[in-house]
């Protein structure tokens, strides 16, 4: 592989992508993109708008096709439909846009209806649907109309449909999107007790900060591995910081890359010329 960096080498290898390319309409959007996943990890997948973050995670479970380059799942290839089936089984993603999630009449149909695809008998799918959502603060739900929810609400009861499937990786797309402050705590602190590993899009530097362990910049079609560094401040709390080996002034290419996606503190650190 082109890219041997952008594997940790811990664990089991759930996901592979081996010179994974994508393109809309003749335009290339992914360029032979190399990535491995392992259990226990949790990798934050940041980027420009447009740069192609979630069309990866769509690609990762077969809801698009590459024009070039491998998909493995748990070490199986997965090219036909039958193989993505497999894959969707242990990789649950959560779409940026929960409405695109959510399809059934009630709350407990559409957490049900994961487990009843995988062959769970009508009593386990409901009884694991009641579970995930009392974990998410929803306990009471199941019978309440799905679209008409709140914004919030919808984002985790979309968490639920995927959690009661008990996957090995989330894909998570902006999953704090449309939550007030108790409700992404309650997320937060939710997805940080979980056990599974996680490939985490976000433009929230709080979520990066409480749940990643390694992180990769999607540009220009390619990944380039970043590194993780958070900094003690006198006032008391740590910011998130990304550098990129290869580029020069790594913060301030970023900063300007990501204007309005991840937020980054501009102020100097101690220490700081002797990492440039």
């Amino acid at each position: 592989m082109d890219d041997p960096g952008l594997t940790s080498g811990s664990g089991d290898l759930l996901v592979e992508l081996a010179d994974l390319t994508f393109g809309y309409g003749g335009r290339p959007l992914l360029s032979r993109v190399n990535l491995r996943i392992s259990r226990r990890e949790r990798v934050a997948l940041i980027g420009p708008n447009g740069a192609g973050k979630s069309t990866l995670l769509h690609l990762i479970v077969g809801l698009l096709s590459p024009s070039a380059g491998q998909v493995r799942v748990l070490g199986r290839n997965c090219c036909t439909e039958a193989d993505f089936r497999f894959a969707r089984a242990r990789v649950g993603l959560v779409f940026q846009h929960s409405d695109d999630q959510l399809f059934c009449p009630t709350v407990l149909d559409d957490v049900a209806f994961g487990p009843l695809n995988l062959g769970r008998s009508p009593a386990e799918a409901a009884a694991a649907a009641e579970r995930r959502l009392a974990a998410l603060g929803l306990a009471g739900y199941g019978p309440r109309v799905t679209h008409r929810l709140s914004g919030g609400e919808k984002r985790l009861v979309a968490l639920a449909t995927v959690l009661a499937m008990d996957p090995e990786l989330l894909l998570l797309d902006e999953p704090t999107t449309g939550l007030d402050a108790a409700s992404e705590a309650r997320l937060l602190d939710h997805l940080d007790a979980l056990p599974q590993a996680m490939l985490i899009v976000s433009h929230e530097q709080r979520v990066l900060e409480r749940l990643s362990t390694r992180a990769l910049l999607l540009q220009q079609g390619r990944l380039v591995e970043a590194e993780l560094h958070r900094h003690p401040h006198q006032h008391r709390h740590a910011h998130l910081h990304l550098h990129t080996p290869g580029l020069e002034h790594d913060q301030d290419r970023f900063g300007q890359d990501h204007i309005n996606a991840l937020p980054l503190h501009a102020h100097a650190h101690p220490g700081d010329a002797d990492e440039s």
